[in-house]
């Protein structure tokens, strides 16, 4: 099991039901194995994840997608600098 830097429980990060559960990768393409390393990874349920329109993957999920990002980054900022992720990731995800 991939250890994530948000949740300590496989449980869907944005439901908490602990049935049909689908890991995430937060950043995604280049970034899946930095994302496997670094923690950056939640449990979804699978219509948050690619089950459903509404899931992360589907046509109206980029509010989800985006909020993710946001969350990650934020949490990986209380250890480290901005600098450090934009490093990693190459993109900042949080307004100012």
């Amino acid at each position: 099991m991939v250890k994530s830097i948000l949740q300590d429980e496989k449980k869907c990060y944005i439901t908490g039901q602990t049935n049909n559960l689908h890991l995430h990768h937060i950043y995604r393409g280049v970034n899946r194995k930095i994302s496997d390393k670094l923690g950056f990874v939640v449990y979804l349920a699978g219509w948050l994840h690619n089950q459903s329109d509404d899931g992360v993957h589907g046509k109206n999920g980029k509010e989800l997608d985006l909020m993710l990002k946001r969350h990650c980054q934020m949490k990986f900022e209380e250890s480290h600098s901005r600098e450090e992720f934009m490093a990693i990731i190459g993109r900042n995800y949080l307004d100012d």
